[in-house]
C-alpha cells in the first residue's frame, strides 16, 4: 500500500496534473489517501510527482492514522462501534490490518471519507520545491514517508 500527501496547490500546473490529483482523490494541500501500488497508480503518480510525496506505508502508521484521522461523513470520528455496526471488521485495527493486506479497501466501511485531513508538519517542510533526493519534499520517499504522517497527524 502506497500512502499519497499532497504538498503543493494547483495554480499555474498543466490542467492534466490537476485531474489526476482529482482522482487520486486529494483536492487540497495536506490532503492523504492511501491506494494499491498498481502500474496505473505508479503512472498517476509519475505525473504528478512535482505536487506529491508518497511511499509505502506500514501497518502501524495506517492504524494510528484511522485512529487519529479517520473522518465519516458529517465531519464525525471514525470509532470502533461504528466499525463494528457498519462493516464485517470488530475493531479500526483489524480493519487497518484488512486494509494493509489488500483484503479490504477504504470504501468497504459506508460513510468513511476516501482521504485524510492533515495539518502541516511540525517544524515544516525542507522545500516543497525540491524531490526527496536533492533534500526537499516531493515525489518518492519510501519508508520515509511514515515519520512524515505521524509529524501531520
Amino acid at each position: 500500500m502506497l500512502a499519497v500527501i499532497r504538498i503543493r496547490g494547483t495554480v499555474g500546473f498543466y490542467y492534466k496534473i490537476k485531474e489526476t490529483l482529482d482522482m487520486l482523490n486529494i483536492r487540497r494541500k495536506n490532503y492523504m489517501t492511501i491506494i494499491p501500488n498498481t502500474p496505473s497508480y505508479m503512472g498517476m503518480l509519475k505525473r504528478a510527482k512535482d505536487t506529491i510525496t508518497y511511499g509505502e506505508i506500514n501497518l502501524e502508521t495506517l492504524t494510528y492514522l484511522l485512529e487519529k484521522r479517520g473522518e465519516l461523513r458529517g465531519k464525525q470520528r471514525l470509532t470502533d462501534e461504528y466499525i463494528k455496526e457498519n462493516s464485517e471488521y470488530k475493531s479500526i485495527k483489524d480493519f487497518a490490518k484488512a486494509v494493509y493486506e489488500g483484503k479490504a479497501k477504504l470504501s468497504d466501511v459506508p460513510g468513511l471519507k476516501k482521504f485524510f485531513r492533515l495539518h502541516p508538519p511540525r517544524k515544516g517542510f525542507k522545500s516543497v520545491k525540491r524531490g526527496y533526493n536533492e533534500g526537499g519534499d516531493l515525489g518518492y520517499r519510501g519508508e520515509a514517508i511514515n515519520e512524515l504522517i505521524v509529524r501531520m497527524a
